[in-house]
């Protein structure tokens, strides 16, 4: 992944702080992420989902709204609708660099913007929010006895986090007076609802809610023990894995064509998480997975090892070649099964496969039909004429049986 770091003028005429997370890979969508209430675009989760996206092949734009972060502007004098209105002005900066974005995601009172800005921004196909209220008011409960103290000096400082942060009345009347009812239910595109449960701070009553008054097409997924923060890295991910496989059936991804010698396109491994092991792995706009290593050997198995992988693409290529050929036989083979096993661990074995020593790859068969033996014995010859199976043999041992 490599980030940019950007900015562009906000409602005010300050200019707001931005880093623009692009893939390493092909470039097939581009998302706008808005932070929560008081956080900035650096905070753990955003930097995660950013990066897994990326991974995805959809680069991320994540911005600090005015007055937060690394963005200038007074805060006090920010409401919701200048929030909504900063998030349009940051996708008119990627539009103008020719990456219009198709996907909003927003995260607590930016899940809330990003429902009232999805319907003004005319390239978006789908809008995600993360632990969004539904009655964007809601924040004001963070305000505890400050409220009054708002009310007859016009601004004061409200303990937010853990720092103070100046609220002014304006932000207190817009948001009190903001209903998002009509955004949702007029919103035109596919909406995603991530919430958590156990949310302290924006409770789950308010994804049931949004759910409700929106359209289809719409799905919700629920964040089980995350907080309303996303603090954990595991939870961030999952959110991120979520968001990009439901967004790549309804974004339009377009993929660069393959490359010259390679007609299958190019297989893309990013690192996703430069402590441990875990990678992302892409084939195109739809086909993504996870390589790691096992929690004994440093990782957080999250994904198959890299050998995982190796005998996962012999089993495949041995049950579609006999698939064909039995296909094109006419024969009564019902089911195939394909079950391999590998004599190394890929942690253990520092220089991926040292020359000179064979590899053992231990193949099992199982064909389910009413097939006579001499159909099981062809059908077991054919499998060792796999494009995968030719392709290891120059340097392995395959071992196949039927079972």
């Amino acid at each position: 992944m490599v980030t940019e770091r950007l900015t562009f003028t906000g409602h005010d005429g300050s200019e707001l702080s931005t880093r623009l997370d692009m893939p390493d890979g092909a470039h097939m969508a581009t998302a706008l992420f808005a932070h929560c209430f008081t956080c900035s675009k650096d905070i753990p989760a955003a930097r995660r989902i950013s990066a897994r996206l990326a991974g995805a092949g959809i680069a991320v734009l994540r911005f600090d709204f005015t007055g937060l972060g690394h963005s200038g502007g007074e805060f006090a004098n920010t409401t919701f609708t200048s929030n909504v209105e900063d998030i349009k002005l940051a996708a008119a900066a990627l539009t103008a660099r020719g990456m219009a974005p198709a996907l909003l995601i927003g995260h607590s009172l930016g899940g809330a913007a990003v429902l009232r800005a999805a319907r003004l921004i005319d390239s978006v196909q789908a809008v995600a929010t993360i632990g969004a209220p539904f009655d964007p008011g809601h924040v004001t409960h963070n305000f505890g006895g400050a409220l009054d103290e708002i009310a007859a000096h016009g601004s004061a400082e409200v303990q937010l986090g853990g720092r103070p942060i100046r609220i002014g009345q304006s932000f207190v009347e817009d948001v009190s007076a903001t209903a998002l009812a009509d955004d949702i239910a007029h919103l035109g595109r596919a909406l995603l609802v991530l919430h958590a449960p156990r949310d302290e701070t924006v409770g789950i009553e308010n994804a049931s809610r949004i759910f409700g008054a929106a359209k289809h097409p719409k799905s919700f997924v629920t964040l089980d023990e995350a907080d309303h923060l996303i603090t954990a890295p595991k939870d961030a991910e999952y959110a991120a894995e979520v968001i990009a496989a439901w967004a790549a059936r309804y974004l339009t991804l377009t993929p660069p064509a393959p490359p010259p010698g390679a007609p299958e396109g190019i297989i893309r491994v990013s690192e996703a998480d430069p402590d441990g092991f875990l990678q992302d792995v892409n084939a195109g706009p739809r086909h993504h997975a996870l390589a790691d290593e096992p929690l004994a050997y440093g990782g957080t198995d999250k994904g198959m090892s890299p050998y995982g992988f190796l005998a996962a693409g012999l089993g495949a290529c041995t049950s579609m070649t006999i698939r064909m050929y039995a296909r094109r036989k006419g024969w009564p083979l019902t089911h195939i099964r394909v079950e391999v096993s590998h004599d190394k661990v890929h942690a253990q074995d520092a220089d991926c496969g040292r020359l000179g020593k064979a590899d053992t790859f231990i193949r099992t068969v199982f064909l389910d039909g009413d097939l006579d033996e001499a159909q099981r014995a062809r059908l077991l010859q054919i499998a060792d004429k796999c494009p995968v199976h030719r392709t290891l043999e120059a340097s392995a041992h395959i071992v196949t049986q039927m079972g």
